[in-house]
């Protein structure tokens, strides 16, 4: 055959090969290679509970922050770093912990003032919660 010819039919199936690979495998490596929003927590969907509201000074408060994606699905293994203006969360000025297969995460926050406690939480180290909590001590 003529060498031409061969170097031709050699670069038709090269091109031919890179358009469909990359026709139809597109989505799947974008989508393969992406990080999954299954995975990312929410900070609209994730929640923070403390109770009581109100109690006297030296008494604990319970804390718990549910971590959730987007989905509203609980994220096991996501840090959670509590931090408040008053008292002490598991005896320091912040905490930091590991959410649970159910996504959950308990703190005890105690204060020997009187004031009022505003609890933020982070979870990942930079996601906010979009909601905070405030307990009174008495």
């Amino acid at each position: 055959m003529d060498k031409k010819f061969v170097v031709l039919m050699i670069l038709f199936f090269v091109v031919f090969g890179v358009f469909v690979s990359s026709t139809l495998l597109s989505g799947k490596i974008g989508n393969f290679a992406r990080a999954s929003t299954e995975t990312d927590p929410s900070s609209t969907t994730s929640l923070i509970f403390a109770w009581p509201l109100t109690t006297n000074t030296g008494n604990k408060v319970d804390i718990n922050v549910f971590v959730r994606n987007a989905n509203n699905l609980p994220l096991d293994k996501k840090p959670v770093r509590l931090v408040t203006n008053l008292g002490l969360i598991n005896g320091a000025r912040e905490s930091l912990s590991e959410s649970d297969k159910t996504g959950k995460v308990s703190f005890v926050l105690t204060s020997d003032v009187i004031g009022v406690a505003e609890i933020t939480a982070f979870i990942n180290g930079n996601i906010q919660l979009s909601q905070k909590v405030t307990v009174k001590f008495e």
